[in-house]
């Protein structure tokens, strides 16, 4: 989506992006099965491609670095209060209508959206008419790579899949080399902050999905805490991330971007540390917590300031494929970490807690049913089987503090690059 974003406007591929995600919303709603729910929640992903990084992008266009500053921290802040309030309102309409309508309720605000974003964004630049071709061959091939290596890393046939991820990478870039418009410019990757940003995106996604995933299993399985107060273990970090960049926008010009990237992913390596020793210690929910919004900091001082540095880095017609990129190392961090920590729980717990004595734990009665005598064995059991998981999690977060380090000194441009693409109604 990046990358056709710079090839033929934003304005038709943000339009493209959401009338997917919305069309997979409807298929969601309407699932008969489980399969198909799977399914219609990929298309959904397909579309929310297009969705959030052409938005971030398009600020990028509009406002000169000053500007963008501060409404990535708007950018921000609403994420974060959307990211409390989605689960309990989804918890409200699952009790009080049905699942389904999670998904149907996407749709008037979604076309909304896109009435708004008809009627707001101009035409798309002239620099970028004509017709361009569509590297087809990249984009398969990176594909392969990444369904691949997500499948290896989760154990299916990771003997042959791993190796065929490797084989996909090679190839890509050996197509990417000589590709008239290449999918994923070669040369955007020899730029240090580029090359930083991506090698410490995929880093800290790692450690960021991981503890989302994991750390509330184990309030829910050790500490015996209710679904709703494990879900409460990472919501503070929802809250500390919109603050943290807010204030990242509002100082940005004035220290620069690279003492904001190092101090923040300095505050996730001390998290990420904090909740290893937490964890090994059984510390009460409420620390974990503390933790959590710390991580929350750290991420939200580093990342509005590093996408910001990204995108001025870069000119029009490659800012939307800059932009894209950096999120995509961070989701597939995020997604080969899941994998390969579910695979060492499982190695770890080795057949210790059966997957009926979890669920009982996991259950309305948080394993009552199988006597207090079992129940404390199999918790320890549970924490022994976790602690690996948390020491990989402050690991990545060391190197996620020793990647973002190497941040390059960047002077952002005062006035930035602004293009013809913006709100029409704003002339």
């Amino acid at each position: 989506w990046g990358k056709l974003a710079d090839l033929w406007g934003r304005k038709p591929v943000i339009l493209a992006g959401s009338a997917t995600f919305l069309v997979g919303s409807v298929a969601c709603g309407a699932a008969p099965t489980m399969g198909t729910l799977i399914a219609a929640r990929g298309l959904q992903g397909i579309g929310g491609g297009g969705v959030q990084p052409i938005a971030m992008t398009i600020v990028g266009d509009m406002f000169a670095p000053k500007e963008r500053a501060r409404m990535q921290g708007v950018f921000g802040a609403v994420w974060g209060v959307s990211a409390i309030v989605g689960p309990i309102l989804g918890g409200l309409i699952v009790r009080a209508l049905t699942w389904r309508w999670v998904f149907y309720l996407n749709l008037p605000f979604g076309v909304f959206s896109m009435v708004l974003l008809g009627l707001s964004l101009g035409p798309r630049p002239a620099s970028q008419t004509g017709r361009r071709p569509i590297d087809f061959a990249g984009a398969a091939l990176l594909s392969i790579a990444v369904l691949a290596l997500l499948a290896g890393v989760a154990g299916h046939a990771a003997l042959v899949l791993l190796p065929l991820s490797a084989v996909a990478v090679v190839a890509f870039i050996l197509v990417e080399r000589r590709q008239p418009e290449p999918l994923v410019p070669m040369d955007l990757m020899r730029k240090r902050v580029i090359a930083v940003s991506s090698g410490v995106s995929s880093v800290v996604g790692g450690v960021m999905t991981g503890s989302v995933i994991y750390l509330p299993l184990y309030a829910q399985a050790v500490l015996d805490a209710s679904p709703a107060a494990a879900g409460a273990t990472v919501a503070p970090m929802l809250v500390g991330w919109p603050i943290a960049s807010a204030l990242s926008g509002r100082i940005l010009l004035v220290v620069g971007p690279r003492p904001l990237v190092r101090f923040g992913f300095t505050l996730v390596a001390l998290s990420a540390i904090g909740l290893d020793w937490l964890v090994h210690r059984g510390a009460p929910l409420d620390a974990l917590r503390a933790c959590m919004f710390a991580f929350g900091v750290g991420m939200g001082l580093a990342s509005t300031a590093n996408i910001i540095t990204v995108q001025d880095s870069v000119p029009f017609q490659r800012r939307g494929v800059a932009t894209a990129s950096t999120m995509f190392f961070r989701t597939i961090g995020g997604a080969v970490s899941v994998g390969v920590l579910g695979a060492v729980l499982a190695r770890s717990l080795g057949g210790q807690v059966p997957e009926s004595v979890l669920d009982s734990l996991l259950g309305p009665d948080h394993g009552q049913s199988l006597g207090a005598e079992l129940v404390a064995r199999y918790r320890s059991a549970m924490q022994a089987g976790m602690a690996p998981l948390f020491h990989i999690l402050a690991a990545l977060g060391v190197m996620a503090a020793i990647v973002g380090a190497l941040y390059p000194r960047v002077r952002l441009s005062e006035s930035g690059e602004h293009h013809e693409e913006v709100l029409s109604t704003a002339e």
